[in-house]
C-alpha cells in the first residue's frame, strides 16, 4: 500500500468528522437501541452521499484487502449498510459481489445470499460499514459459511475499538477484522484540529476508557438480549 495504516486511520477519522458522520454531544447523550448512553454517535451510511470522501475511503479499503487478504475471491456486503461499500470495493478489485440478508427472503428461491457463488470453499470477505462489539456479524458469517464460503476476514470503515467483546467475538468466529479507523483515531484528530471544546473532548475520552460506566452514570440502561 502507498499509504501506511496510521495515516489511513487519520485521514479516515478526519473524513468522518468533516462529513459529520461522527457526532459528539456530551450534554444530551445519544441513547442507542441497546439502552446504552453515549456522548458520540457514528453514522457511516451518511458517507455514500460524499463522492470525493467516499472514493478516498474505498480506495483505502481496496488497498487493504489486496495487501492483507490476498486470497479473497468474493466481496460480500451485509444488509443493509454494508451493501454499497461491498459494491464499491468489488468494482475496484474486479471481484464478484454478494450481499447477505439478515434472514432468508420469504419467497422465490428463499435466498439469504444474493448473487452467484458457485465455487465451493471459495474465500469471501464480509464488508460492513462499522462494528461495535461484532455480535451482529455472526448472522452474516454463519450464512456465508452455510452456503459453502470460507470466511477468514471482515472489513469495516469504522471500528469502535473500545469494547473488549469485539475482539473476543471475532476470535470466536475465527475472523480477522480490518478497519480503516477507530474512535481513538477520531478523538486524536478532533483534539489536534480543535473540532470541539476541551471539556467535550475530555468527556468523550472518559467514555472511551469506560463506556459501560459512562453510560450508567448518564442515564443508560442496557436492555437484556440486545448487544451494542
Amino acid at each position: 500500500m502507498s499509504t501506511d495504516r496510521k495515516e489511513i486511520a487519520k485521514i479516515a477519522a478526519q473524513i468522518l468528522l468533516d462529513t459529520k458522520s461522527v457526532l459528539f454531544n456530551v450534554e444530551h447523550p445519544f441513547i442507542f437501541t441497546s439502552g446504552r448512553a453515549s456522548p458520540v454517535y457514528t453514522d457511516c451510511r451518511r458517507l455514500i452521499a460524499f463522492p470525493a470522501e467516499r472514493t478516498q475511503l474505498m480506495d483505502f479499503g481496496a488497498d487493504i484487502i489486496r495487501a492483507e487478504c490476498p486470497d479473497v475471491e468474493y466481496i460480500a456486503g451485509g444488509e443493509t449498510a454494508g451493501i454499497p461499500y461491498a459494491a464499491f470495493i468489488a468494482e475496484r478489485l474486479n471481484k464478484p459481489m454478494l450481499y447477505v440478508r439478515k434472514k432468508p427472503k420469504g419467497f422465490g428461491r428463499m435466498a439469504q445470499i444474493e448473487g452467484c457463488m458457485d465455487q465451493e470453499g471459495a474465500e469471501a470477505i464480509l464488508v460492513e460499514d462499522m462494528q461495535s462489539d461484532g455480535a451482529s456479524k455472526k448472522v452474516f458469517i454463519d450464512a456465508l459459511r452455510a452456503a459453502g464460503a470460507t470466511i477468514n476476514h471482515s472489513f469495516v470503515i469504522f471500528h469502535y475499538g473500545i469494547f473488549p467483546s469485539s475482539e473476543a467475538n471475532m476470535k470466536a468466529m475465527g475472523v480477522t477484522l480490518h478497519a480503516l479507523t477507530t474512535f481513538w483515531d477520531v478523538l486524536a484528530v478532533a483534539r489536534n484540529r480543535n473540532y470541539f471544546d476541551t471539556a467535550t473532548l475530555d468527556e468523550v475520552e472518559k467514555f472511551l476508557h469506560a463506556p459501560e460506566d459512562w453510560s450508567n452514570a448518564h442515564g443508560g440502561h442496557v436492555k437484556e438480549g440486545i448487544s451494542h
